[in-house]
């Protein structure tokens, strides 16, 4: 039986090899932190994944722009909040999007694990909307 782990290498080596100039791989990476985060990870994982489900399915940004946001903000500030997840993250997982078929299909369960962790995250909206809003003016 594979781990989290092995899966998340399978979807990355489909999403890195993608050739996407939006770059979905970032959305993977996010989704996956989000989705796997536990007591041993890192508070800036957790926020860094918040803010990329965030700002891809509400503010429609691709894996590029989120990459350059995290950029901005890594380089603005060095401690990190510490956000309450819910226990359950989202009704779609990993092992979802990889049985589906490579291409279109996949790309779109891609977004639609996205939604499906972020919407589980909704108590997590308010504190990471203000902290882009205050160290970089994204509203």
């Amino acid at each position: 039986m594979p781990t989290a782990q092995d899966l998340y290498n399978e979807l990355a080596y489909y999403s890195l090899a993608h050739g996407d100039p939006a770059f979905i791989h970032q959305h993977v990476v996010d989704a996956f932190a989000v989705q796997q985060a536990d007591e041993m990870t890192k508070p800036i994982a957790v926020v860094f994944g918040l803010v990329g489900l965030f700002l891809h399915v509400e503010k429609g940004f691709t894996g590029r722009q989120v990459q350059i946001v995290h950029m901005r903000l890594a380089s603005r500030r060095k401690q990190w909040p510490q956000v309450n997840l819910p226990e359950r993250r989202g009704n779609i997982t990993i092992s979802d999007v990889l049985a589906v078929s490579s291409g279109p299909e996949r790309d779109a369960m891609i977004h639609r694990w996205c939604e499906s962790v972020w919407g589980a995250c909704k108590e997590c909206r308010t504190p990471i909307a203000d902290l882009l809003k205050c160290e970089l003016d994204i509203s």
